[in-house]
């Protein structure tokens, strides 16, 4: 994700949020945090806010030492007992630049950076609130994802749920889903007609080296297209 917390507050015309740390990465990992907007009911009136989540979801009655999947299968995402309570009641978008997907050839793996033409593209996500011992509240999150009908598909067999703008609102809208089959078909919809506008290039293998500090994660290099 290659804008600021300002940058993100514009584009989804949010009232702000707790992500005020946050600064543009190029290589984030699963447990990284990164920002989701999602949308809340205070006194009847309903605001939009972006925060900060770490990715894999963990919800509140999950075991800490329990799993904390960082993807939600569209196919089963309504029915999943990981997924489905947040599926129908918390649900956020997950915006990024674009993502990696990696190739493997026999000299190694070879990242591919899958984007979209302009604008910043918005997952389908879903997360959790949990409460700490010092009496804060973490959130984590997870990204849905279909299989894959866009340029990943020539390398990966799966990709994100992007949605298109006019949406948006629909997917974030607070409160209980009183019937889930209605957005299972909107998010297919959707993210049918954004798969078609999304390219591939490769990107310098530092991509991998997600624990080599000598890798910034705020460089543009990470982006760039190479010869592979």
């Amino acid at each position: 994700m290659d804008k600021s917390v300002d940058d993100l507050i514009q584009e989804f015309v949010a009232d702000g949020g707790d992500a005020q740390d946050w600064r543009p990465s190029y290589n984030i990992a699963p447990t990284d945090p990164a920002p989701i907007v999602r949308e809340r009911e205070h006194d009847g009136e309903i605001k939009r806010y972006v925060d900060a989540a770490s990715w894999g979801l963990r919800p509140a009655w999950a075991k800490a030492s329990g799993p904390a999947p960082i993807n939600a299968r569209l196919e089963s995402v309504a029915t999943n007992g990981l997924f489905r309570n947040a599926f129908a009641t918390r649900r956020c978008i997950v915006p990024m630049a674009g993502y990696y997907e990696w190739e493997d050839r026999p000299d190694g793996k070879q990242p591919h950076f899958i984007h979209g033409p302009e604008r910043t593209l918005a997952a389908a996500g879903l997360y959790e609130s949990r409460k700490l011992p010092d009496g804060s509240w973490a959130l984590s999150m997870t990204v849905i994802t279909r299989e894959a009908r866009d340029a990943s598909g020539e390398i990966h067999q799966r990709m994100p749920v992007f949605l298109t703008p006019d949406v948006h609102h629909e997917w974030l809208r607070p409160g209980t889903l009183s019937a889930k089959e209605p957005m299972l078909a909107m998010l297919d919809r959707a993210s049918l007609a954004m798969a078609r506008t999304l390219t591939t290039y490769p990107v310098s293998r530092r991509v991998n080296s997600v624990r080599d500090e000598s890798v910034p994660r705020d460089d543009p290099a990470l982006i760039e297209p190479v010869q592979a």
